[in-house]
């Protein structure tokens, strides 16, 4: 099975679906990261120089390596700016990947996440699942992911909270998880911070708890096909 996990920022995949993606690993599927943005290359990014990105994709890579993820993407849509990106842009962006992965599983941020990239990449998820071509008619199931600092940062009484429909049992990858999250020195940060492994770990053993086991990741279904 191919397994497509969409990331706007490096770091978001493997807070948000590290523990599933191992275990996907595990069962002999096809696992492809696309993190989605960057400096940029048309212009120069209005707050981080180009190498600002060096430290990020390399501590990606480490965690991919973890992970045991076979395909990682990276591509350039500037960091913080793709609500300013033309629509038509990140449809085609992400419509390629799709056709490229011909994924059967999507993981995608949640809609409501506090970060406009994150929920500006949902709506080009939407857009590219819909079953008007060969390839998307092939995608069975598409999962939201929560990314702890974005995910729980909204305002749930405004708009839709994440409330999970689907959770995978974790307890047998959750320390391939923390490896892979220990990797990313640039971005995690001491509790407690909500980018903190002890945060993770407590995130985990309260999602696990819902569900009876001992550490679990939690999603929002888009939709399944069966």
């Amino acid at each position: 099975m191919n397994v497509l996990v969409v990331a706007p920022h490096a770091d978001d995949e493997t807070l948000g679906v590290g523990g599933t993606m191992a275990k996907h690993v595990l069962a002999g599927d096809q696992v492809t990261i696309a993190v989605l943005t960057g400096h940029g290359r048309e212009r120069p990014h209005p707050v981080w120089p180009p190498d600002a990105w060096d430290q990020v994709r390399a501590e990606c890579r480490e965690a991919a390596e973890v992970l045991g993820v076979q395909e990682l993407i990276f591509e350039e849509v500037p960091a913080l700016l793709a609500s300013a990106e033309p629509i038509y842009r990140l449809n085609s962006l992400v419509s390629e990947l799709v056709q490229k992965v011909e994924p059967q599983v999507v993981y995608v941020p949640f809609l409501y996440d506090l970060h406009r990239d994150h929920r500006e990449f949902f709506h080009a998820v939407t857009i590219a699942c819909r079953p008007t071509s060969e390839v998307a008619k092939k995608i069975k199931a598409i999962y939201t992911y929560e990314t702890q600092s974005e995910t729980h940062w909204n305002i749930p009484y405004v708009e839709g909270g994440f409330l999970p429909t689907h959770f995978v049992d974790i307890s047998e990858t959750i320390e391939i998880k923390r490896k892979a999250l220990r990797c990313y020195k640039s971005q995690m940060h001491p509790f407690p911070e909500t980018r903190s492994l002890e945060a993770m770990d407590a995130l985990a053993l309260w999602r696990g708890s819902l569900i009876g086991v001992a550490a679990a990741e939690a999603f929002v279904t888009v939709k399944t096909i069966s």
